[in-house]
């Protein structure tokens, strides 16, 4: 290119894929420069302060393996560490790599722009400035877009009233309060326990219940990490290889439709030490078979069964009318005990009580007035393409990201999109849910096998084809299709999109597998990017 940028790669994001994205490019001599928002790098974990906030990957895989001496000197304290654990942790990485003059924070982009007569990208920021690059690339997260539902009456509530995702920076005094939370996903599951030890009172209010899984929590020991740092090549190898991109022991090799009742029930048991291993290591159909996925919902409905004193509060914390997965389990830790407390309350806003109104002091349903000192939304995220969505990016055709996937949100692995050139994605729509570090390296990988052929070779655009996000969109449907998780909008799953207001549910996720997925990436590297055209 004839005119100088400012940057030959600019990224929004200074979480995992951020961190990742300036070691890998540091190797090909470009210069670098991650944009973030927040005051902190850590994306996920500088956001998401909220009590009992914790990774529900065990921490030891849920990192970045770039560097084998980061990997040896970091300790985990426990099996899932806590929010922040994880953000001393990223940290640790960017100060060992010096990755800090990469980083500007306090920095929000509002827009960014191709600009076709020089074939440069434009970003602008909130303050006014101005910047060109060559590359621009999401490393803003598959789950980072809040979404707040619409209630009347939000901006009249009195007290604190905000999403868990934006818990506030300075800290909550919750103790001695009445809280409402509005929703009960994985945010709640973890919260839940947490704040009813101190707080007045809890109310969650949910709509759909899940099936929880127990995360059985255990402090990381001298032994165990000396096993752990004995065999990590091994570890991510697994973590590289798994349906699900975690180091599990699978597939193993039986099902559970085969398995006579008794030795089933025993597999189940045994396998009931904590974490998704178990979905992974006792049968190997349970997420493709409906009468395994029953056998496996209907173990885990009893587990819960056996921890709520109270069978109608046990009856609405039970999941029905959908499969194992077709939404996203969370770990529990202390979640179902927390309802035998006669300080935590469950309304079930979906068939018995729809919140009508927010009120000055509380919350209005159909049948009650609930007041409040503090409301929180723990009502989920626009996943996938909520961040990709929230600015203006504007492609060739002058058309935004939003606008294009108004309907359908396609594009080619997760990692491009037809009509906007030099643009990356990492875990994008249509790439695999999986363990997000191991997701987020592999596609830094590939975006810096791609921006080396394009560095070597002197190329100054690679345009996403049509025909490949067409042939991808369909390959990601057509297995979809093949599963279980083929649900429509009636769980409001936000693995489909289907918790945003106003759009259809749609695909998002490629359910071919992690490991395949990852194998497809190194297939197009190995192949020279078919999917691209470079000029």
């Amino acid at each position: 290119m004839s005119f100088k940028v400012d940057y030959d790669a600019i990224a929004v994001g200074a979480g995992f894929a951020g961190l990742a994205l300036i070691h890998h490019l540091r190797e090909l001599d470009i210069s670098v420069r991650v944009f973030d928002k927040a005051s902190d790098i850590g994306g996920t974990w500088t956001w998401n302060r909220y009590p009992g906030a914790a990774t529900d990957s065990e921490g030891y895989y849920y990192c970045l393996t770039f560097s084998k001496e980061i990997m040896q000197e970091w300790t985990w304290s426990e099996r899932y560490p806590g929010w922040e654990e994880t953000h001393r942790y990223l940290h640790f990485v960017a100060d060992k790599c010096n990755m800090w003059p990469d980083i500007q924070l306090d920095t929000e982009i509002v827009s960014a722009e191709f600009q076709n007569d020089a074939g440069y990208w434009l970003v602008k920021s909130a303050g006014g400035a101005q910047f060109t690059c060559k590359y621009f690339i999401s490393a803003m997260g598959m789950i980072s877009q809040p979404v707040v539902p619409q209630i009347k009456g939000r901006e009249d509530f009195k007290g604190p009233c905000f999403h868990s995702s934006r818990w506030p920076q300075e800290g909550l005094e919750y103790a001695g309060k009445r809280v409402g939370i509005i929703g009960c996903g994985a945010s709640t599951v973890q919260m839940l326990p947490v704040m009813a030890q101190s707080a007045e009172s809890v109310t969650v209010f949910q709509r759909t219940p899940n099936y929880v899984l127990p995360a059985m929590q255990k402090p990381m020991t001298p032994e165990w990490e000396k096993e752990i740092k004995d065999n990590y090549d091994e570890i991510i190898n697994k973590c590289r290889n798994h349906v699900f991109g975690m180091a599990f022991d699978s597939p193993v090799g039986r099902n559970a439709v085969d398995t006579p009742p008794e030795e089933r029930q025993k597999i189940f048991e045994e396998n009931w030490q904590g974490s998704f291993r178990w979905v992974f290591e006792t049968f190997d159909d349970l997420l493709v078979d409906p009468a395994a996925n029953k056998m496996a919902a209907d173990f885990i409905i009893n587990k819960m069964k056996e921890k709520v004193n109270d069978p109608e509060i046990a009856d609405l914390l039970t999941p029905k009318g959908y499969p194992l997965f077709a939404k996203r389990p969370p770990l529990d830790h202390g979640f179902y005990e927390a309802f035998n407390r006669d300080n935590v309350h469950l309304v079930d806003i979906k068939d018995r009580e729809p919140i009508a109104e927010i009120t000055e002091h509380g919350v209005q349903t159909s049948q009650a007035h609930y007041e409040f000192d503090i409301i929180i939304f723990a009502t989920g995220f626009q996943a996938y393409t909520g961040a990709l969505e929230a600015f203006d990016i504007r492609g060739v055709s002058g058309t935004t990201i939003r606008e294009k996937w108004e309907t359908e949100s396609k594009s080619i692995m997760g990692v491009c999109i037809a009509d906007f050139p030099n643009l990356f994605t990492i875990t994008g729509p249509q790439a695999p849910f999986a363990n997000l570090p191991t997701s987020i390296e592999q596609n830094v990988l590939w975006i810096t096998d791609c921006i080396r052929k394009m560095e070597t070779e002197g190329h100054g655009l690679c345009t996403p084809k049509i025909e490949a996000e067409e042939e991808w969109s369909a390959h990601v449907s057509e297995v979809h299709k093949q599963t279980l998780m083929d649900v429509g909008d009636e769980v409001h799953s936000w693995m489909m999109g289907a918790n945003i207001e106003n759009r259809k549910a749609r695909v998002l996720i490629y359910f071919g597998g992690a490991g395949v997925y990852y194998d497809r990436l190194r297939e197009s590297v190995s192949q020279d990017f078919p999917e691209l055209a470079f000029s």
